[in-house]
């Protein structure tokens, strides 16, 4: 059957088609993204505005649309942290619905987690042993470890590339004070999480994903999208520390220079690398491996664990 997903994120509304039955790999049959940055529309009172809502209720219509083109039976949408965090959440969600007939779903952030795990666990298979996965986004970084395809442990910190670029990081270069307290803040977030992972034991393998990973293990010399899904890609740690004060002293439009990093999102690369190397480095991962697979295909593999074979 074709299922489409439908990521209603802090940074891009995006719906991903695919091609996919019980038991087999989905496969990718068409991509609709839209920009939205949901994050940025939300005004002093914490509620994304009526310009905000009236954009994302004509984004979801192109998505639709799109979804209908390609004859997908199937949408399923889900929002995550702009969306959860909004003051307005219930009315933004409610006119969604009127408008546009989609019953928007909001996933907690330890959803995320597990979501993101089992795609991760999926992809990587029973031998990759004890996974520790990390997943920075627009709004959140989520953490999970374990064993099986339900982690043992899973957590969401307000740790999302963008929403840390706009609150902590207003100035293009950022002023090195600025980068010094968000460092500091990232680090005493990320710590007061660690012991509660260090108990379940050391992980065999770290794992990453999202587009904030895969555009810091480009620049660090990584391979390029183009050569496929299954070329092995790593994070180092000492690659990224290396690039952490390169990245803090160039603009937005330099970023957006580097192999890899879109236009769109070179201004929030310096907050997910602050975030990428704080995780890394209290978590004792001298290494990640890049995961293709995220958050929209855990929710498109739950789906299909319930279907008929």
């Amino acid at each position: 059957m074709r299922l489409g997903v439908l990521d209603v994120g802090s940074n891009t509304v995006h719906l991903l088609v695919v091609d996919a039955h019980p038991g087999a790999r989905p496969l990718p049959a068409h991509s609709h993204k839209a920009e939205l940055r949901l994050a940025e529309l939300i005004d002093e009172d914490g509620a994304v505005s009526d310009a905000g809502i009236d954009r994302l209720v004509s984004v979801i219509h192109d998505a639709l649309r799109a979804a209908e083109d390609k004859g997908v039976e199937e949408v399923l949408p889900f929002a995550t942290s702009a969306v959860r965090e909004a003051s307005n959440a219930d009315a933004l969600i409610a006119r969604v619905q009127r408008e546009t007939g989609v019953a928007l779903p909001v996933l907690t952030g330890v959803e995320e987690a597990r979501l993101t795990f089992l795609a991760t666990r999926r992809w990587f298979g029973w031998s990759a042993g004890k996974l520790l996965v990390l997943d920075i986004g627009g709004g959140s970084l989520e953490i999970a470890l374990g064993l099986d395809e339900e982690p043992d442990a899973a957590a969401s910190l307000p740790l999302g590339a963008g929403r840390l670029t706009t609150g902590w990081l207003p100035a293009d270069p950022p002023d090195p004070a600025d980068v010094r307290i968000l460092r500091r803040h990232v680090r005493t977030e990320i710590a007061r999480t660690v012991g509660d992972f260090a108990r379940l034991g050391t992980p065999d393998r770290a794992v990453a994903t999202s587009k904030t990973f895969k555009q810091l293990a480009r620049i660090a010399g990584a391979a390029r999208s183009a050569d496929g899904l299954y070329v092995q890609r790593t994070l180092g740690l000492k690659s990224l520390t290396e690039w952490v004060p390169r990245l803090a002293a160039m603009t937005a439009g330099r970023r957006a220079e580097l192999p890899g990093v879109s236009e769109g999102r070179a201004r929030q690369l310096l907050a997910g690398a602050l975030v990428a190397e704080a995780a890394m480095d209290l978590f004792g991962l001298e290494e990640v491996d890049l995961c293709p697979w995220a958050l929209r295909e855990g929710v498109i593999l739950r789906r299909l664990d319930h279907l008929p074979v």
